[in-house]
C-alpha cells in the first residue's frame, strides 16, 4: 500500500475484525446429491437457521459462495439492538396498530433471543449489555425521541430516557448533537467472533457447512427443488434463501425485493485510554438520528474508534471511504483530526421497500431477509423462526407471516435510484440542521 498522510504504517482494506477472526476456506466438503434442507447463504440467517434445524434432528447443508461468514456477518459494527428504522406511526398506518404492536415486540425480543445463543453455545465475542445513545441531529429530532420514549421503554423492557442538549457530553464526548436518548436494550459484540461461533455450533450440533459453492439456479422438481452449483447438482426437499445484501441471479424474485446498500467503516489506529474515556464516557453504541446516519461506538478492547456510514451511494472502494468517514467522525470529534486509520472496509447490506425485514414462503421457498443495516439479533431470529417453520415445529405464529413484500415496477435488483435517494435524504438532513 503506497504511503498516505491518512493512513497508518501498515494500512489494510479488510475489517478490522477480522485481526481475531478472519473468514478463511475450510477444508474440502464433497457437495451431497441430495439434502434434506439446503441454505443458501453463511452468514447469521443462514447458520442461525442451520444451528435450530440441526438441534430438532435435521440434517442441513449450508452452500455459501465465499468462506462462511464473508459477507456482511463479520463485516459490521457489531452493534446489537432488537428495533425496526421504520417510524411507530407509520408502520401502525401501513399494518394497523395491532399487528404492528405485534412485530415492534417480536422484534425487540430477538435481542434476548441473540443473549441466549451466545450463552447457550458459549460463543466468545465479547458480548456486553452497552445500552446504546441516539444522538439527535436537531432539535426537532430530540423532541420527537422524546414523545416515543415511554411507549419504546415498554417495548423494549428496558429503561430508556432522554439526555438534554446541555448533557451532551454526559454520553459523548462533542458538542456535535443536540443531546440524545439512551436505550437500555442493546448490546455490543464482536461480529466476526459471533459468526464464527455460530459456525462451529452449527457444525458442531450436525449441520453440513460447504463454502466456496455458488448456487446458479434453482429449479421446483414436483416436492423437491434441484439447486445447480458451480460444483453440481443437489436436489433438496426444502430451501431456505439468506443472502440479504449478497442476493444474486438465482432467486430472481427475492432480487427484486431487496436494495442491496454498501456500508462503509473506518478503524482508528490505538488512542490513548484518557482520550477513549472523554469520547465515550459511558461505552455505549453510538449512532445519531440523521435519514444518512452515522454509527460509531469504542472497539471491544477500548482503544481505538469504529466508524461507519454510508460514504457514497454507488460503488466505493475502502480507500475512497476511508477519507469521506474520516471527514463525517473528524465533524463530530474534532480532536481526532490528526488521528489516521489502520483499517477501512466496505460491505452490502440488505434494504427493502417497506424498510420491514421478511420471513416467508415463495413457490415452495423458504426466505429470511432485510436486515436493514440492523441484522445482528434481527437476522439470528428471522433464521431461527424461518428453521421452525421448514421443520414443522413452530408452536405459535409469528408476526412476519403473511407479510406482504413490495417491490417497484422494472426493478430487478441493481438500484440505480440510490445515488439520488441519497442526495434528497442528505439534502433533507441539511434542511432539518438549518431549521433548529
Amino acid at each position: 500500500m503506497r504511503a498516505h498522510p491518512l493512513f497508518a504504517p501498515g494500512f489494510r482494506a479488510k475489517p478490522w475484525w477480522w485481526e481475531a477472526a478472519e473468514p478463511v476456506a475450510g477444508p474440502p466438503v464433497a457437495l451431497p446429491g441430495e439434502a434434506e434442507v439446503a441454505i443458501i447463504g453463511g452468514g447469521y440467517t443462514g447458520l442461525s437457521a442451520a444451528l435450530t434445524l440441526a438441534r430438532l434432528g435435521h440434517r442441513p447443508v449450508v452452500l455459501d459462495m465465499e468462506p462462511i461468514g464473508y459477507g456482511a456477518s463479520s463485516r459490521n459494527g457489531g452493534m446489537v439492538s432488537g428495533a425496526l428504522k421504520l417510524a411507530t406511526g407509520d408502520l401502525a398506518a401501513t399494518l394497523g396498530p395491532e399487528r404492528a404492536e405485534r412485530l415492534i415486540r417480536e422484534v425487540a425480543g430477538s435481542l434476548g433471543f441473540v443473549e441466549e445463543t451466545i450463552a447457550r453455545e458459549g460463543i466468545a465475542c465479547h458480548y456486553t449489555r452497552s445500552g446504546r445513545f441516539v444522538a439527535a441531529w436537531s432539535r426537532r429530532h430530540w423532541e420527537a425521541m422524546a414523545a416515543r420514549a415511554e411507549w419504546l421503554a415498554a417495548v423494549t423492557g428496558g429503561r430508556v430516557w432522554m439526555v438534554p442538549p446541555e448533557r451532551t457530553r454526559e454520553e459523548l464526548g462533542t458538542d456535535h448533537y443536540r443531546g440524545g436518548m439512551v436505550v437500555e436494550a442493546a448490546g455490543a459484540l464482536h461480529p466476526a467472533l459471533y459468526v464464527q461461533g455460530l459456525a462451529r455450533a452449527a457444525a458442531r450440533a450436525g449441520a453440513v457447512l460447504i463454502d466456496r459453492t455458488r448456487v446458479t439456479a434453482i429449479a421446483r422438481q414436483g416436492d423437491t427443488f434441484r439447486l445447480a452449483t458451480e460444483r453440481g447438482t443437489i436436489v433438496a426437499r426444502a430451501v431456505l434463501a439468506a443472502t440479504n445484501g449478497y442476493t444474486g441471479a438465482a432467486t430472481p424474485w427475492l432480487a427484486r425485493r431487496l436494495i442491496p446498500v454498501a456500508s462503509s467503516i473506518i478503524a482508528t489506529e490505538e488512542l490513548p485510554a484518557e482520550t477513549m474515556a472523554r469520547l465515550f464516557p459511558t461505552r455505549r453504541m453510538i449512532n445519531d438520528s440523521r435519514r444518512v446516519l452515522n454509527y460509531f461506538r469504542p472497539d471491544p478492547t477500548f482503544t481505538r474508534v469504529l466508524w461507519g456510514g454510508r460514504a457514497r451511494f454507488g460503488p466505493v472502494t475502502p480507500e475512497e471511504a476511508a477519507s469521506v468517514l474520516h471527514g463525517f467522525m473528524t465533524a463530530v470529534f474534532p480532536e481526532l483530526r490528526d488521528v489516521r486509520i489502520s483499517h477501512a472496509w466496505t460491505g452490502n447490506v440488505a434494504f427493502t421497500f417497506d424498510f420491514l425485514p421478511h420471513l416467508g414462503v415463495h413457490e415452495g421457498m423458504h426466505y429470511a431477509v432485510g436486515c436493514q443495516g440492523s441484522g445482528v439479533a434481527m437476522q439470528t431470529w428471522l433464521g431461527h423462526r424461518a428453521a421452525l417453520k421448514i421443520a414443522g415445529a413452530a408452536n405459535s405464529e409469528t408476526a412476519f407471516d403473511g407479510l406482504p413484500f413490495p417491490t417497484l415496477p422494472l426493478y430487478a435488483g441493481r438500484p440505480w435510484f440510490l445515488p439520488l435517494v441519497g442526495a434528497w435524504y442528505r439534502t433533507r438532513d441539511r434542511l432539518d440542521r438549518m431549521a433548529a
